[in-house]
C-alpha cells in the first residue's frame, strides 16, 4: 500500500483529520440531517399501480392531504421535468424523484412502496422500481438537500433496509426502520 505524506502526516490521516472536523463543524452548527426527521406516517404510501406517473401522482396526492404543497400542478409538474433530464431510479429497485421550488419553508420525504411487480422507470441498473422516495422542499438550501440525499442514499445502500421496507406492513414500521438514519 502506497501512503503519501502530507507534510509530517499522511493523507490518510490528514483526510481523516478534515472529515472529523467537518463533521464537528456540523454537530456544532446543529446540521446533522437525519432521514428520520422528514418523515411523516401520512407520507408513506403502499402502492398498487401500474405505472411510474401513477406512483408519481399518488405521492403527490399524498403530499397534497398532508397540507405540504401550495400548488400540487406546480410540484407534479416540476417531478416529471426533473424525470425528463434524466431519470431519478438510481438502481437496487429505488427511485428518488425530486423538486426544488420557491415558497417551501422545509424538506419533506414521502415514500412509496409498490406492492405488487416493480414499476419500469428507465433505472441505471434497468431493475424495475419498488421502492419510491419523493424529495420536496426549497430551492435556496442545497447543502441541507444534499446532506439529506447523502443520507438517504448511505441508508438505502443496505440490502437488509431494502427488504425489510418492501416486507413492512404499516407506515409506522416504515418510519421505525429509519430512525437509525
Amino acid at each position: 500500500m502506497h501512503v503519501e505524506r502530507v507534510g509530517l502526516v499522511t493523507q490518510e490521516h490528514a483526510s481523516r483529520h478534515f472529515y472529523w472536523l467537518d463533521l464537528f463543524k456540523w454537530f456544532k452548527k446543529g446540521c446533522i440531517v437525519r432521514v428520520s426527521n422528514y418523515l411523516d406516517v401520512d407520507l408513506i404510501q403502499f402502492l398498487e399501480v401500474s405505472t411510474r406517473d401513477e406512483a408519481l401522482s399518488a405521492l403527490v396526492e399524498a403530499l397534497n392531504q398532508a397540507g405540504k404543497l401550495r400548488d400540487k400542478n406546480t410540484f407534479f409538474r416540476a417531478i416529471l421535468e426533473r424525470e425528463k433530464i434524466v431519470s431519478t431510479g438510481i438502481g437496487m429497485g429505488v427511485a428518488i424523484p425530486h423538486a426544488k421550488l420557491k415558497g417551501f419553508s422545509n424538506f419533506f420525504i414521502a415514500i412509496g412502496i409498490q406492492k405488487n411487480n416493480g414499476l419500469e422507470w428507465n433505472a441505471l441498473d434497468k431493475a424495475p422500481v419498488r421502492v419510491i422516495f419523493m424529495i420536496g422542499g426549497p430551492d435556496d438550501r442545497q447543502t441541507e438537500y444534499l446532506q439529506i440525499l447523502s443520507r438517504l442514499t448511505s441508508a438505502i445502500k443496505d440490502e437488509e433496509l431494502r427488504k425489510k421496507l418492501l416486507k413492512a406492513q404499516s407506515a409506522d414500521e416504515v418510519i421505525k426502520l429509519f430512525e437509525p438514519y
